[in-house]
Protein backbone atom coordinates (compact mmCIF):
# COMPACT_ATOMS: atom_id res chain seq x y z
CA UNK A 1 0.00 0.00 0.00
CA UNK A 2 1.59 3.84 -1.04
CA UNK A 3 2.06 5.37 2.53
CA UNK A 4 1.07 8.38 1.35
CA UNK A 5 -2.94 6.85 0.93
CA UNK A 6 -2.51 4.51 3.63
CA UNK A 7 -3.71 6.87 6.91
CA UNK A 8 -7.11 7.48 4.35
CA UNK A 9 -7.68 4.07 3.41
CA UNK A 10 -7.12 2.83 6.92
CA UNK A 11 -9.60 5.35 8.24
CA UNK A 12 -12.22 4.32 5.30
CA UNK A 13 -11.69 0.45 6.51
CA UNK A 14 -12.32 1.24 9.79
CA UNK A 15 -14.95 3.19 9.24
CA UNK A 16 -16.45 0.60 6.94
CA UNK A 17 -15.97 -2.18 9.70
CA UNK A 18 -17.59 0.09 12.36
CA UNK A 19 -20.96 0.98 10.49
CA UNK A 20 -19.76 4.56 9.85
CA UNK A 21 -20.85 5.85 6.43
CA UNK A 22 -18.16 7.68 4.58
CA UNK A 23 -20.00 9.90 3.09
CA UNK A 24 -17.78 13.28 1.50
CA UNK A 25 -20.50 15.41 0.19
CA UNK A 26 -20.43 18.21 -1.26
CA UNK A 27 -20.21 21.20 1.24
CA UNK A 28 -21.31 25.01 -0.27
CA UNK A 29 -20.37 28.18 1.50
CA UNK A 30 -23.07 30.79 1.58
CA UNK A 31 -22.48 34.24 4.00
CA UNK A 32 -22.25 38.42 3.44
CA UNK A 33 -18.78 38.41 4.19
CA UNK A 34 -17.31 38.87 0.59
CA UNK A 35 -14.06 38.48 0.14
CA UNK A 36 -11.89 41.16 1.23
CA UNK A 37 -10.29 39.50 3.71
CA UNK A 38 -10.01 36.03 5.40
CA UNK A 39 -13.03 35.42 7.15
CA UNK A 40 -14.18 32.88 4.29
CA UNK A 41 -10.35 31.34 3.96
CA UNK A 42 -10.64 30.48 7.40
CA UNK A 43 -14.28 28.63 7.31
CA UNK A 44 -12.85 26.58 4.34
CA UNK A 45 -9.58 26.16 6.52
CA UNK A 46 -11.64 24.35 9.35
CA UNK A 47 -13.73 22.44 6.62
CA UNK A 48 -10.28 21.02 5.92
CA UNK A 49 -8.84 20.40 9.30
CA UNK A 50 -12.32 17.99 9.51
CA UNK A 51 -11.27 16.39 6.41
CA UNK A 52 -8.85 17.41 3.59
CA UNK A 53 -10.66 15.62 0.87
CA UNK A 54 -13.75 17.41 1.55
CA UNK A 55 -14.80 18.85 -1.49
CA UNK A 56 -15.56 22.35 -0.77
CA UNK A 57 -18.10 24.78 -3.41
CA UNK A 58 -18.74 29.06 -2.72
CA UNK A 59 -22.84 29.99 -3.32
CA UNK A 60 -21.81 32.99 -2.73
CA UNK A 61 -20.64 35.54 -0.66
CA UNK A 62 -21.82 38.92 -1.86
CA UNK A 63 -24.98 38.53 0.09
CA UNK A 64 -25.62 42.50 1.11
CA UNK A 65 -24.69 42.60 5.18
CA UNK A 66 -27.26 41.31 7.16
CA UNK A 67 -29.92 40.99 4.12
CA UNK A 68 -31.41 37.22 5.50
CA UNK A 69 -33.83 37.20 3.00
CA UNK A 70 -31.84 37.42 0.14
CA UNK A 71 -29.74 34.36 1.91
CA UNK A 72 -33.22 32.81 2.15
CA UNK A 73 -33.89 33.12 -1.73
CA UNK A 74 -29.98 31.93 -2.95
CA UNK A 75 -30.51 28.68 -1.38
CA UNK A 76 -34.17 28.28 -2.58
CA UNK A 77 -32.49 29.27 -6.18
CA UNK A 78 -29.63 26.59 -6.35
CA UNK A 79 -30.17 23.84 -3.88
CA UNK A 80 -32.34 21.69 -6.53
CA UNK A 81 -29.56 21.94 -8.61
CA UNK A 82 -27.27 20.05 -6.14
CA UNK A 83 -27.33 16.19 -5.69
CA UNK A 84 -28.89 14.97 -2.66
CA UNK A 85 -26.87 14.73 0.66
CA UNK A 86 -25.62 17.98 -0.14
CA UNK A 87 -24.71 20.06 3.09
CA UNK A 88 -24.79 23.61 2.62
CA UNK A 89 -23.26 26.21 5.23
CA UNK A 90 -25.44 29.82 4.85
CA UNK A 91 -24.08 32.25 7.39
CA UNK A 92 -26.14 35.58 7.24
CA UNK A 93 -25.95 36.17 11.06
CA UNK A 94 -26.75 40.14 12.22
CA UNK A 95 -27.91 37.94 15.76
CA UNK A 96 -24.69 36.03 16.50
CA UNK A 97 -23.57 35.50 20.06
CA UNK A 98 -27.21 36.25 20.96
CA UNK A 99 -30.00 33.51 21.94
CA UNK A 100 -30.93 32.70 18.25
CA UNK A 101 -30.51 28.81 17.50
CA UNK A 102 -28.01 27.16 15.90
CA UNK A 103 -29.66 24.62 13.13
CA UNK A 104 -29.28 21.78 10.61
CA UNK A 105 -32.24 21.25 8.46
CA UNK A 106 -32.93 18.54 6.37
CA UNK A 107 -35.11 19.17 3.52
CA UNK A 108 -37.24 16.38 2.65
CA UNK A 109 -35.41 16.39 -0.83
CA UNK A 110 -32.26 15.00 1.20
CA UNK A 111 -30.25 18.54 1.67
CA UNK A 112 -28.79 19.80 4.69
CA UNK A 113 -28.42 23.24 5.78
CA UNK A 114 -26.55 24.70 8.34
CA UNK A 115 -27.60 27.93 9.25
CA UNK A 116 -29.12 30.14 12.31
CA UNK A 117 -32.88 29.41 12.47
CA UNK A 118 -33.41 33.34 11.82
CA UNK A 119 -35.40 33.37 8.90
CA UNK A 120 -32.40 32.48 6.74
CA UNK A 121 -34.76 28.92 6.05
CA UNK A 122 -37.91 30.41 5.21
CA UNK A 123 -37.69 29.24 1.40
CA UNK A 124 -36.16 25.81 1.41
CA UNK A 125 -38.41 24.89 3.89
CA UNK A 126 -41.84 25.97 2.14
CA UNK A 127 -40.88 24.35 -1.22
CA UNK A 128 -38.68 21.39 -0.09
CA UNK A 129 -40.51 20.89 2.79
CA UNK A 130 -39.13 20.22 6.62
CA UNK A 131 -37.67 15.91 7.00
CA UNK A 132 -36.26 17.42 10.55
CA UNK A 133 -34.75 20.02 12.47
CA UNK A 134 -32.02 19.48 14.97
CA UNK A 135 -30.24 22.28 17.35
CA UNK A 136 -26.32 22.14 16.97
CA UNK A 137 -24.90 20.76 20.02
CA UNK A 138 -21.80 22.99 20.75
CA UNK A 139 -20.49 20.86 23.62
CA UNK A 140 -19.49 18.24 20.78
CA UNK A 141 -19.96 20.08 17.26
CA UNK A 142 -17.90 23.26 18.44
CA UNK A 143 -14.01 23.99 16.42
CA UNK A 144 -11.87 23.27 19.66
CA UNK A 145 -9.90 26.07 21.07
CA UNK A 146 -13.04 29.15 19.99
CA UNK A 147 -14.69 28.62 23.28
CA UNK A 148 -13.90 32.06 24.28
CA UNK A 149 -15.13 33.78 20.24
CA UNK A 150 -18.97 34.84 20.37
CA UNK A 151 -18.74 36.28 16.96
CA UNK A 152 -17.46 33.82 14.13
CA UNK A 153 -19.86 31.04 14.70
CA UNK A 154 -20.00 30.77 10.81
CA UNK A 155 -16.12 29.65 11.72
CA UNK A 156 -16.59 28.36 15.21
CA UNK A 157 -19.45 26.18 14.64
CA UNK A 158 -21.02 25.98 11.19
CA UNK A 159 -18.35 25.41 9.01
CA UNK A 160 -17.05 22.75 11.54
CA UNK A 161 -20.52 21.22 12.12
CA UNK A 162 -20.71 21.16 8.08
CA UNK A 163 -17.71 19.69 7.60
CA UNK A 164 -18.24 16.71 9.98
CA UNK A 165 -21.54 16.25 8.90
CA UNK A 166 -20.64 16.37 4.97
CA UNK A 167 -17.53 14.02 5.49
CA UNK A 168 -19.57 11.69 7.66
CA UNK A 169 -17.60 12.11 10.68
CA UNK A 170 -20.90 12.55 12.36
CA UNK A 171 -24.51 11.24 11.44
CA UNK A 172 -27.22 13.79 11.13
CA UNK A 173 -28.29 12.18 14.47
CA UNK A 174 -25.19 13.45 15.96
CA UNK A 175 -25.89 17.03 15.32
CA UNK A 176 -27.59 17.41 18.40
CA UNK A 177 -30.92 17.44 19.52
CA UNK A 178 -34.31 17.34 17.48
CA UNK A 179 -36.45 20.43 17.77
CA UNK A 180 -39.74 20.48 16.05
CA UNK A 181 -39.95 20.64 12.27
CA UNK A 182 -40.60 24.12 11.65
CA UNK A 183 -38.14 27.27 11.59
CA UNK A 184 -38.60 30.86 12.11
CA UNK A 185 -39.86 32.78 9.08
CA UNK A 186 -40.14 36.06 7.18
CA UNK A 187 -43.55 36.94 6.05
CA UNK A 188 -43.77 37.94 2.43
CA UNK A 189 -46.61 37.89 0.05
CA UNK A 190 -47.15 35.08 -1.84
CA UNK A 191 -48.12 34.37 -5.46
CA UNK A 192 -51.76 34.61 -5.90
CA UNK A 193 -54.01 35.06 -9.09
CA UNK A 194 -57.18 37.57 -8.13
CA UNK A 195 -60.77 36.90 -9.31
CA UNK A 196 -60.20 40.03 -12.26
CA UNK A 197 -56.95 38.75 -13.33
CA UNK A 198 -54.75 40.22 -11.00
CA UNK A 199 -51.30 38.44 -10.30
CA UNK A 200 -49.91 39.62 -6.88
CA UNK A 201 -46.42 38.78 -5.54
CA UNK A 202 -43.39 39.74 -3.82
CA UNK A 203 -39.54 40.88 -5.60
CA UNK A 204 -37.77 38.58 -3.79
CA UNK A 205 -34.24 39.22 -5.58
CA UNK A 206 -33.09 41.08 -8.41
CA UNK A 207 -30.46 39.67 -11.30
CA UNK A 208 -28.02 42.08 -9.94
CA UNK A 209 -25.85 42.06 -12.77
CA UNK A 210 -28.33 43.42 -15.32
CA UNK A 211 -30.84 45.16 -13.23
CA UNK A 212 -34.04 42.92 -14.01
CA UNK A 213 -36.10 42.86 -11.77
CA UNK A 214 -37.39 38.86 -10.85
CA UNK A 215 -40.55 37.90 -8.90
CA UNK A 216 -42.51 34.93 -7.45
CA UNK A 217 -45.01 34.80 -9.81
CA UNK A 218 -45.13 31.14 -11.48
CA UNK A 219 -45.57 30.92 -15.62
CA UNK A 220 -48.78 28.82 -14.35
CA UNK A 221 -50.27 32.30 -12.38
CA UNK A 222 -49.45 33.63 -15.99
CA UNK A 223 -51.66 31.31 -17.99
CA UNK A 224 -54.30 31.68 -15.63
CA UNK A 225 -54.59 35.35 -16.26
CA UNK A 226 -54.68 34.77 -19.41
CA UNK A 227 -51.51 36.73 -20.28
CA UNK A 228 -50.38 34.96 -23.21
CA UNK A 229 -46.67 35.62 -25.53
CA UNK A 230 -47.47 39.36 -27.53
CA UNK A 231 -49.80 40.39 -25.14
CA UNK A 232 -49.09 43.37 -22.81
CA UNK A 233 -48.97 43.70 -19.27
CA UNK A 234 -49.68 47.00 -16.76
CA UNK A 235 -47.26 46.91 -14.22
CA UNK A 236 -47.26 48.25 -10.52
CA UNK A 237 -44.17 47.72 -8.52
CA UNK A 238 -44.21 49.07 -4.90
CA UNK A 239 -42.00 49.36 -1.88
CA UNK A 240 -44.71 48.98 1.03
CA UNK A 241 -47.46 51.42 0.09
CA UNK A 242 -44.86 53.46 -1.84
CA UNK A 243 -45.70 53.23 -5.51
CA UNK A 244 -42.11 52.73 -7.57
CA UNK A 245 -43.32 51.68 -10.83
CA UNK A 246 -46.76 52.15 -12.96
CA UNK A 247 -46.26 51.26 -16.62
CA UNK A 248 -46.96 48.25 -19.53
CA UNK A 249 -44.71 46.13 -21.19
CA UNK A 250 -45.66 43.72 -23.65
CA UNK A 251 -44.62 39.80 -22.38
CA UNK A 252 -41.91 37.99 -24.43
CA UNK A 253 -40.01 35.44 -24.95
CA UNK A 254 -36.54 37.75 -24.40
CA UNK A 255 -34.87 40.72 -24.24
CA UNK A 256 -34.02 41.06 -28.26
CA UNK A 257 -37.88 40.72 -28.55
CA UNK A 258 -38.30 44.66 -28.03
CA UNK A 259 -36.15 47.59 -28.70
CA UNK A 260 -33.03 48.47 -27.12
CA UNK A 261 -33.78 50.38 -23.59
CA UNK A 262 -37.40 49.15 -23.91
CA UNK A 263 -39.53 47.32 -21.36
CA UNK A 264 -40.37 43.70 -21.47
CA UNK A 265 -42.31 40.94 -19.25
CA UNK A 266 -40.36 37.38 -19.28
CA UNK A 267 -39.82 34.17 -17.82
CA UNK A 268 -36.70 33.68 -15.78
CA UNK A 269 -34.43 30.92 -15.64
CA UNK A 270 -36.93 29.43 -12.49
CA UNK A 271 -39.83 29.94 -15.31
CA UNK A 272 -41.14 33.53 -12.76
CA UNK A 273 -42.17 36.56 -14.10
CA UNK A 274 -39.71 39.20 -14.29
CA UNK A 275 -39.44 42.81 -15.66
CA UNK A 276 -36.60 43.84 -17.65
CA UNK A 277 -35.41 47.09 -19.72
CA UNK A 278 -33.36 46.06 -22.80
CA UNK A 279 -29.80 46.44 -22.80
CA UNK A 280 -30.48 48.56 -19.27
CA UNK A 281 -30.61 48.39 -15.68
CA UNK A 282 -34.78 48.40 -14.98
CA UNK A 283 -33.47 48.47 -11.11
CA UNK A 284 -31.31 51.25 -11.69
CA UNK A 285 -33.37 53.65 -13.87
CA UNK A 286 -36.58 52.96 -11.70
CA UNK A 287 -34.96 53.10 -8.01
CA UNK A 288 -36.31 49.12 -7.30
CA UNK A 289 -34.58 46.94 -5.00
CA UNK A 290 -36.07 43.14 -3.60
CA UNK A 291 -36.96 41.46 -0.16
CA UNK A 292 -40.19 40.64 1.29
CA UNK A 293 -41.78 44.21 1.62
CA UNK A 294 -41.27 44.84 -2.16
CA UNK A 295 -44.22 43.73 -3.98
CA UNK A 296 -45.71 43.54 -7.57
CA UNK A 297 -48.85 43.28 -9.41
CA UNK A 298 -49.48 42.40 -13.32
CA UNK A 299 -52.87 42.46 -15.32
CA UNK A 300 -53.54 42.01 -19.03
CA UNK A 301 -54.18 45.35 -20.63
CA UNK A 302 -54.44 47.10 -23.75
CA UNK A 303 -51.09 48.41 -25.55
Amino acid sequence: MDIRTAPRALALAFMLASGVAAANEALVFQTDFGLKDGAVSAMKGVAFGVDRTLRLYDLTHEIPAYHIWEASYRLYQTLQYWPKGTVFVSVVDPGVGTDRKSVVLKTKSGHYIVSPDNGTLTLVAEHFGIDQVRQIDEKHNRLKGSEKSYTFHGRDVYAYTGARLASGTISYEQVGPKLPAEVVTIPYQAAVAEKDGTLKGTIPILDVQYGNVWSNIDDALLTKAGIDKGDTACIAISQGDVVKYDGKAPYVSSFGDVPEGQPLVYLNSLLQVSVALNMDSFATKYQVESGANWHISLKKCSP
